[in-house]
């Protein structure tokens, strides 16, 4: 199958010395441009893009995770009590041919079984 996925974290602070107390961060400063940051473009690097959203107020980020060749794609309901409050989604375990993995605070988005069965 092929999984589709949403995962979140908190949003990380760039912390800089030459900021006054209570100046934000702008746009500008948090995610400068990708060529003039790395000297090439986004899409020709191979890296994990956080996008900043909003979620209750407050800013956090957020990536799309596409897993291919899933076997089986488990949902904790019950809460295990280490799931932040402050973040949406909850534990996801995806099982591949190639063993067990557990995405964090994420949300199933689609999910399409590319071979399936006619009945």
């Amino acid at each position: 199958m092929l999984v589709q996925l949403r995962q979140y974290k908190h949003e990380e602070v760039q912390f800089d010395d030459n900021r006054t107390t209570g100046e934000s961060q702008t746009e500008d400063t948090v995610n400068p441009d990708a060529e003039d940051y790395f000297g090439a473009d986004m899409d020709d690097l191979d890296v994990e893009t956080w996008d900043t959203v909003e979620y209750e107020g407050d800013p956090i980020e957020r990536r799309s995770v596409t897993i291919d060749g899933v076997a089986a794609v488990s949902v904790q309901h019950e809460s295990a009590g280490d799931e932040d409050p402050g973040l949406p989604g909850r534990p996801i375990q995806i099982r591949t041919g190639g063993g067990t993995e557990i995405l964090e605070q994420a949300e199933i988005v689609e999910v399409q079984d590319e071979t399936p069965k006619e009945t």
